[in-house]
């Protein structure tokens, strides 16, 4: 059933509105950042564009032991280990790469074999791709750290970014070492890049590729075989790429089947779903939102609401456009019927929103009108609006948000799942609220059509939001767009 529900008065969390604190070229501050992410980058600028396709090492003896690993190189990957390394293989299996960088640790090197496979060009040790250094915790059991280190644990688990042990900052370290990784890895003359690494390593490449410091450790999660993939393009007037990452943390399974973020339990969580493919998803926004989906699209909604077949989700908020809607109704009538299986079962109700704040196409029109050419849809495409577009659409997103905490934060619902269904730009821009950015860091992402977001809240609405994964499309199967193909030349797809 649908209603339509303006904004409500009360609000979630508060954006704090405060300059951000120096250090270096990142932002460490969980405060709203006030700069434009070229601004706090100090990457080297290049020549061609280049893509980057991030993998962390299959699940290893002490993942599964529960020990403390750091770069310590005494364990190796289970059989289940090589198992997500072979699928991460299969995903890979026809994409092109002109090089793979791997960690020297053993996990990683044997992970970085299995994909790589029998390709003949180069793999390269790196050893600044080492896992982050954590002297005398490593090779402990969690149990153990607690016992043995009592106040330095806690500090790991509440506050890593200020976290010391031995006299060393391993996360401030491991900050370092991921901006010299990137020097070498943009140095090298391959478009095409697979890196094969370390859960923390992993993090913190992604986090400095787009200006964000070591507050940011645990919120950008990655999974056992999560494949991550950064976009870097050469701006005409030369210094530090463009940057943008095209999805984070795809993994060979289901980014909504564990109750857990980075193995803390999470009773709420916020599921960003891209509408279907229309016909303005490929080529001009004129009349985009009035138009139902293609024959795609349906493909791709009836897809979603498969992967979401298991979870027990109580309410769907959705913009009020026609493409929104058809998602959202797709997703809701697969509920309904998913406990109604027995000759006498009872279908469960499941509510669907129409929230005008979700709703963004408005500003896309006008940005078309002010365009002198076709705005179409790619990797970092949102930098072609201009700022008054972009503005608009921010101060949409930033009162969808806080509609959206208020939605989760009903303390009657100790678990819930709120499904949000809208444009990829929408879900760009709750992303970037998420994180406490700017609308200038709204280029910095990328979403496909049908995708799949993923935001759980382990401490509740109030607390941080832990980004589990960013443009999913594994579940879209032969209909979503391959990992190292850039949808700027899928005109066909």
């Amino acid at each position: 059933m649908l209603a339509l529900v303006p904004p409500p008065l009360a609000c979630g969390a508060p954006h704090r509105r405060s300059p951000r604190p120096g250090r270096g070229a990142y932002c460490s501050s969980l405060r709203e950042i006030r700069q434009a992410p070229e601004l706090l980058r100090s990457l080297p600028a290049i020549r061609e564009a280049k893509r980057v396709v991030l993998v962390r090492h299959g699940q290893s003896t002490w993942n599964e032991e529960g020990r403390i690993q750091g770069s310590s190189d005494l364990s190796v990957l289970t059989p289940k280990g090589e198992s997500q390394a072979e699928t991460s293989r299969q995903m890979l299996l026809t994409d092109s790469f002109d090089v793979c960088f791997t960690s020297p640790l053993i996990r990683s090197k044997r992970t970085a074999e299995i994909i790589w496979g029998t390709r003949p060009e180069e793999m390269i040790p790196e050893p600044d791709l080492r896992e982050i250094d954590l002297y005398s915790f490593q090779g402990l059991l969690k149990d153990e750290g607690k016992q043995k280190f009592g106040d330095a644990y806690r500090q790991w688990q509440k506050d890593a970014a200020n976290f010391s042990i031995d006299g060393h900052y391993p996360v401030r370290e491991l900050w370092d070492r991921a901006e010299s990784c990137w020097s070498k890895i943009l140095a090298h003359e391959g478009k095409s890049v697979l890196v094969v690494a370390h859960n923390a390593v992993n993090q913190a490449l992604v986090a400095t590729a787009i200006g964000l410091g070591t507050q940011y450790f645990r919120i950008l999660l990655q999974s056992n075989c999560g494949v991550s993939v950064i976009d870097f393009t050469p701006k005409p007037r030369g210094g530090p790429p463009h940057i943008c990452i095209n999805r984070l943390n795809q993994t060979p399974n289901s980014p909504v089947a564990s109750g857990t973020s980075g193995g803390r339990k999470t009773r709420k969580r916020i599921i960003l779903v891209c509408h279907g493919t229309t016909q303005s998803n490929t080529e001009v926004f004129a009349n985009m939102g009035y138009e139902s989906m293609n024959m795609l699209g349906i493909i791709q909604s009836q897809k979603t609401a498969e992967l979401l077949l298991d979870l027990k989700i109580d309410c769907i908020a959705c913009s009020p456009r026609v493409a929104s809607v058809d998602t959202a109704m797709a997703i809701s009538e697969v509920q309904e019927a998913a406990d109604c299986l027995g000759a006498d079962c009872v279908p469960r109700y499941v509510e669907v929103k129409k929230m005008l704040d979700l709703e963004v196409e408005p500003a896309f029109q006008q940005a078309q009108k002010n365009s002198t050419g076709s705005l179409v849809v790619h990797p970092g495409w949102l930098d072609g609006f201009d700022h008054r577009s972009l503005t608009d659409i921010w101060k949409h997103t930033k009162k969808a948000w806080r509609s959206l905490l208020h939605e989760l934060s009903n303390e009657s619902e100790p678990e819930k799942i709120l499904v949000v269904v809208g444009h990829p730009a929408l879900h760009i821009a709750l992303i970037a609220q998420c994180l406490n950015l700017t609308m200038e860091w709204m280029g910095s992402f990328h979403l496909d059509a049908g995708s799949v977001s993923v935001i759980d809240f382990p401490d509740g609405p109030t607390g941080r939001g832990i980004v589990r994964c960013i443009n999913y499309t594994a579940h879209l199967g032969r209909w979503s767009i391959p990992v190292t193909r850039s949808t700027a030349d899928d005109e066909e797809f």
